[in-house]
Formats: C-alpha cells, structure tokens, sequence
C-alpha cells in the first residue's frame, strides 16, 4: 500500500502538470477554429490515460467501440469518477459537455469552454437555467456534435443507488438523434474524493445504441437499465482482480501489505 500511495502522489502531481503543460500548447488554439482545441483536448486525454498506465499501472480496456455511430449523438454515460470526465472525449469528432456556470470564470480553463462552445449552466438559475440548457443543447446536437453527459448528474460511489435524471430524456426527445450508454468501473480505480489511484483494469463499454424516436419515459427506463446491468456485471469483475491483487477491495477494510 506505499507504494500504491506513493506512485498516486507522484500521478496527481504530474497529471496537473501535464493539465498546465496542455492549456500552455492550447493557447494558439483562440486564434484557431473550435476543431482545433478539440484536437489538443484529445491529446491531453491520451497522455493522462497513458500516464496513469506508466506509473500507477492501470490498464484501460475499451470495448464497444464499433458500436458508435457517426454524426450528431448523445453519449450518456455511468459517472463514477473525475476519470470520463476527460477520457471519454477522445473518441468524438465533435465533444460537447455541459458544465458549472462558474467554471467558466477560471483563467484559461474556463476561456477553453467557452472557445470550445460547451454549454455553460447556471445551477442556481432554476427552470429558467434548465430551459436555456434543454433549448441549446439539441441545437448543439443537431448541428453534429456528440453530447457527452452523465444521467445522474454527479459522480456517484461504486454500489449506491442510481439516480438518473429526466433532463437527459427532454434533450434526447428534442434531439431526435441516436443514444449510446457508457458503462464503466473507474470508480474502483479512480475513487471521488481521494487522491489514491489503484492498479488493475479499468473498463469502459460501449453498449447497443438506441435509436431515435422513443418516449422520454422509455429512453430513461431503458438506458439505466443497460447502463447499470453492465456496469454491476464490470465491477463485480473488478472487484474479484482487486481481491487477488490485495486480499481485500481498496476501501472496503483493511488491505493486506
């Protein structure tokens, strides 16, 4: 376990290195169309997944990844770590997220957003603020760009109890475009609120998409539905290699030396 701790200090440290190094690069990109700080954001998403493979030695496996569909698309995914948040974006031609209102004050960071034209939420603002968010997203969506969201609208620990949204569902009916669910384990590899950073493999899976067309009611019941029956089948995976790998699943009791 020191050195598990010892190699996620010397990850963090350098991931927000990288992050720095990566904002420094990108700022010709303001000068540049949209498409060319997405291609830098990309960059910065596969150096930090390969970082993690180097020093905390946890392999990615993506599966599914014939499964997307070209075009206009919403991308909703299991949220389990801060992990998806950049990982996922490098597999997308046009990336849109929906963020903190608030981060777009942060000097460059959020000045990338706002170059990047992702849409920005006032979570105070109420019906009002999730209105404007509903009226803009499909219109992003539609103009060919790929919704990468999370249903449940915040990282949730590995094992509670989902909590999916129905804002996902008005933007999927106003969209009429296709939904590919993301399952996932990062959560027992990249836990929230801890800097600790456990080996193994973390999975991302790519599911059947659905189509345009269904009910808001249906498309909800249906993506949380494969979203969690295949995320629970990724983490109970997970969970048997950390066993092996520790004795014990990090974060469940005392781990063997």
């Amino acid at each position: 376990m020191v050195s598990i701790f010892l190699r996620s200090l010397v990850y963090n440290v350098l991931f927000y290195a990288l992050l720095v190094f990566w904002i420094i690069i990108a700022i010709p990109t303001f000068l540049m169309p949209p498409r060319a700080f997405v291609t830098v954001a990309k960059a910065w998403a596969r150096s930090s997944v390969w970082l993690m493979r180097v020093i905390c030695n946890i392999k990615v496996d993506y599966r599914g990844l014939e499964k997307i569909p070209k075009g206009p698309l919403i991308v909703a995914s299991k949220h389990q770590s801060m992990w998806e948040t950049f990982a996922l974006l490098q597999f997308f031609d046009a990336p849109l997220f929906i963020y903190k209102r608030e981060l777009k004050w942060i000097p460059f960071f959020g000045w990338y957003l706002m170059k990047a034209k992702m849409i920005g939420v006032d979570r105070k603002g109420g019906m009002r603020s999730l209105m404007e968010m509903a009226r803009r997203a499909p219109k992003e969506i539609r103009s060919g760009r790929q919704l990468i969201i999370f249903p449940e609208g915040t990282r949730t620990a590995v094992g509670a109890a989902p909590d999916y949204m129905t804002g996902v569902g008005q933007i999927y009916a106003s969209a009429g475009v296709p939904c590919i669910p993301v399952a996932l384990n990062s959560g027992l590899f990249w836990p929230r609120r801890t800097f600790m950073r456990y080996p193994g493999t973390l999975v991302v899976e790519f599911l059947d998409p659905l189509p345009a067309g269904l009910t808001r009611k249906d498309f909800i019941a249906r993506i949380q539905a494969s979203i969690e029956d295949a995320t629970n089948r990724l983490v109970d995976v997970a969970r048997q290699e950390q066993a092996r790998l520790f004795g014990r699943v990090p974060g469940s009791a005392s781990i063997k030396a």
